[in-house]
């Protein structure tokens, strides 16, 4: 039997039967009730023509339903994707056309943008998984089924070679692109999650990031481990709730964006004991700040657990595990698991010396098949058989990995190169500082400038913070305007959005005490 993400679904769900599997709405659902919801879905799909290679595209919230209906296609072998459930119409329209999408299956929720998105797109059928006028109840259709037991057969004909999955880019720097990942990367994944990253046993794990991002990686992880998946609706996230959510369902493991992370240290420390059951919060998906990071383990103990990876690699390249939590490399992302191979590159493809920076480069199981549509894209994201990740790099002593910037997102100022997230973590630093965002604008005589976007919560002049980065990093580095905000824009998937930073909202204020020229 080939090593596939349909014969690990199998194998996920046919380990229990009586054990809770997947929390519904104020009730625990054991694996047997899953399974045989999935083998119903399965079969429902395959009466519709949804089978091996169909392209189907999910836009859902996290539901038990959703849950359900991504294991059928996990099962069936079809070549997946899932739209986040903040993408604008116009954007959802670009990703299944550009994805070739023969069908979308939406939670009730979005059935009136499906149809709309449907009238669009010929090609495109949809399916919901509940009740809604005019579109087909997968849900209620598949109950006409009689479950049948998941077998290996089942999975048979399905290779490491399929496509199996598809990821609409974030684009928080650049237009947004697809990318393809086949069946030996996706179960790389969640093999090397099952290795690297210490799950304990049947874990009750709660995700609460949306199921088209990371979320969806953690379900197998859970299953293949004998846990239970608990679902937050990903509509806000409500720092409060889920501390009351931890604590009532004993939640062991959670996923965690920096921004979440940053709202949780928002509450008060006396009811800090709701957390006490968490055995990991694992975060990822955007550079947290080392001092933010800091304080969490100093109030909640040694119990995070980072990731790296992107959607051309996923989410496993690197980990830096509870225990290298320590001073002076809370600003690593980790070592690369032994699985890949991992190299800092300059612009001629060489080698850069340790401690120098070098764009992060990776081979091995993990890497995506390619960009959909865009040969010169894959040519040089692949070039000479690494991923080109666009991440610069430093390795530090123990071969730790400290991500310094976005190759996009450096700073060409006077001929000097300025690391964004270098600066941005000088001013995270700033007692007055919860957040910042630093990017590059035009100068005429610079080439360009550093602009820095942040959010507060005391005043705080701009001589004040401007000379905090003097002293911190040097007069390159000084931003020349800093701006502030309410909070930060963020994209469907948690990150800071810089693109839509550089037409600043009209609700920016510039700090006041800077000069102005």
């Amino acid at each position: 039997m080939d090593l596939t993400v349909g014969a690990l679904t199998v194998a996920a769900l046919n380990g229990r039967d009586s054990e809770p599997c997947l929390y519904d709405d104020g009730e625990l659902r054991t694996y047997a009730q899953v399974r045989a919801q999935v083998s119903r879905l399965a079969q429902a799909m395959a009466e519709r023509g949804i089978g091996r290679g169909t392209r189907v595209v999910v836009l859902a919230g996290n539901h038990p339903a959703t849950v359900c209906f991504l294991a059928a296609t996990f099962v069936a072998g079809v070549c997946g994707g899932a739209l986040a459930a903040k993408t604008s119409r116009e954007d959802a329209r670009n990703a299944l056309v550009a994805s070739e999408a023969e069908f979308l299956c939406v939670t009730p929720e979005f059935a009136a943008t499906a149809a709309a998105l449907a009238s669009e797109i010929p090609r495109l059928r949809v399916l919901c998984l509940g009740r809604s006028d005019g579109v087909e109840d997968l849900l209620a259709a598949s109950e006409a089924y009689e479950p049948r037991p998941l077998r290996v057969s089942d999975v048979a004909d399905q290779t490491p070679d399929d496509p199996v999955r598809v990821v609409f880019t974030g684009g928080t720097t650049g237009r947004s692109k697809v990318v393809r990942t086949s069946n030996r990367s996706n179960a790389w994944m969640t093999l090397i999650q099952l290795m690297e990253w210490d799950l304990p046993f049947a874990p009750r794990t709660y995700v609460t990031t949306p199921i088209s991002h990371s979320g969806k990686t953690m379900v197998l992880s859970t299953w293949l481990r004998g846990g239970c998946l608990f679902l937050q609706d990903t509509s806000r996230f409500d720092a409060e709730g889920f501390a009351d959510f931890v604590a009532e369902h004993e939640i062991e493991v959670t996923l965690l964006v920096p921004t979440m992370i940053y709202r949780i240290l928002e509450l008060p420390p006396a009811r800090d004991d709701r957390l006490a059951c968490l055995d990991t919060v694992y975060y990822g998906g955007a550079a947290i700040s080392p001092d933010r990071l800091g304080e969490a383990i100093t109030r909640f103990g040694p119990r995070f657990a980072q990731f790296y990876g992107q959607a051309e690699a996923p989410l496993t390249v690197c980990v830096l595990r509870k225990e290298d939590h320590v001073p002076g490399r809370l600003d690593s992302c980790g070592r690369p698991v032994p699985w890949v191979e991992v190299q800092l590159h300059d612009d001629e493809g060489r080698e850069v010396p340790a401690g120098e920076p070098g764009e992060l480069v990776v081979r091995g199981p993990l890497l995506m098949d390619g960009y959909v549509g865009a040969p010169e894209e894959n040519a040089r994201a692949l070039a000479g058989g690494w991923l080109h990740t666009g991440d610069i790099a430093r390795r530090g002593a123990g071969g730790f990995l400290t991500i310094v910037d976005r190759k996009k997102d450096m700073i060409i100022t006077g001929g000097f190169n300025v690391y964004a997230r270098e600066v941005e973590d000088v001013l995270a630093r700033h007692p007055a500082v919860v957040e910042a965002a630093v990017y590059g604008i035009p100068d005429p005589g610079w080439g360009e400038q550093v602009r820095a976007v942040v959010t507060t919560t005391a005043p705080v002049t701009e001589d004040e913070l401007r000379a905090h980065v003097r002293t911190a990093k040097g007069a390159v580095h000084v931003p020349k305007e800093i701006w502030t905000l309410g909070e930060l824009p963020l994209t469907p998937v948690g990150k800071v959005d810089k693109k839509a930073l550089r037409d600043l909202p009209a609700s920016a204020a510039r700090l006041p005490g800077g000069d102005r020229v």
